[in-house]
């Protein structure tokens, strides 16, 4: 039994050997592409193993991450929480630049686990489980903020974190700058600006800013004229006093004459 398993790791520490020279090469790209590497600690090696732990470092991450991606469907269908949250812990470490890893570790500890905590009667108290429930939430939104400091040229991870603020935290001013971030980019859909624009007008004391830039969306034409875009705008215009004259979405009959 040993001894395939020696074989297998002499052939994947050659095989590491032959790469050295395209890793270096690798490396230098992924840097200059943001790619801050896997942190191959101590840490790490305990989750791996051995062999995984080797596999990693003769370039076998992608595979390694794959396989412990399995592992951790399998532990959110076993509700194994905390087990899912380390293997997430590992994988993202193995491999940064993927935002499928960072996106839907997020969504299982936000969204699943956080609900999952909220109905566990195991903890007793509802205040402990609501408690349980927002570490969730923290934990969510720890690896949203770690994958986008991994991948600062992707708009991807700041939508993903806006929804987490908007719909767990309720902070709509956090969440509205994170939407105008996502929309800064150049291949961020056209929604992310009307997002941003929608959280801003729940966001107090932002609601001049939020009118204006609601009333610019409104005058690119119909097709940006959706059905909330005209609410938010309308309730802007009636917090701000906005004369009826200068009113792009008119007042009903019932709000002008109560």
């Amino acid at each position: 039994m040993i001894r395939p398993i020696i074989a297998v790791l002499v052939l994947l520490l050659a095989f590491g050997a032959l790469r050295v020279p395209i890793e270096h090469a690798v490396s230098r790209e992924h840097r200059e592409a943001y790619f801050r590497g896997a942190q191959l600690g101590l840490g790490l090696r305990e989750q791996l193993g051995q062999v995984g732990f080797l596999a990693a470092l003769s370039g076998f991450r992608s595979v390694v991450a794959d396989m412990l991606w399995i592992k951790a469907h399998t532990a959110w269908e076993r509700t194994e929480w905390g087990r899912m949250a380390a293997l997430f812990e590992t994988i993202t470490s193995l491999q940064p630049r993927v935002i499928m890893f960072w996106d839907m570790a997020a969504w299982h500890m936000a969204w699943n686990a956080s609900v999952a905590a909220l109905n566990d009667q195991r903890l007793g108290r509802e205040a402990l489980r609501v408690r349980a429930q927002r570490q969730y939430f923290e934990l969510g939104r720890d690896l949203l903020e770690r994958g986008i400091r991994n991948n600062p040229d992707r708009w991807t991870l700041h939508d993903r974190l806006a929804m987490l603020l908007r719909d767990k935290f309720e902070d709509h001013c956090a969440a509205a700058g994170q939407y105008a971030r996502a929309a800064a980019f150049a291949d961020a859909p056209a929604y992310e600006k009307r997002f941003a624009a929608y959280e801003l007008s729940r966001c107090p004391g932002q609601e001049r800013a939020a009118y204006e830039k609601l009333a610019a969306l409104f005058d690119l034409g119909k097709k940006e004229q959706l059905p909330t875009l005209l609410s938010r705008l309308a309730e802007m215009e009636k917090v701000l006093g906005i004369p009826e004259a200068d009113r792009r979405v008119p007042q009903r009959p019932s709000e002008s004459n109560p």
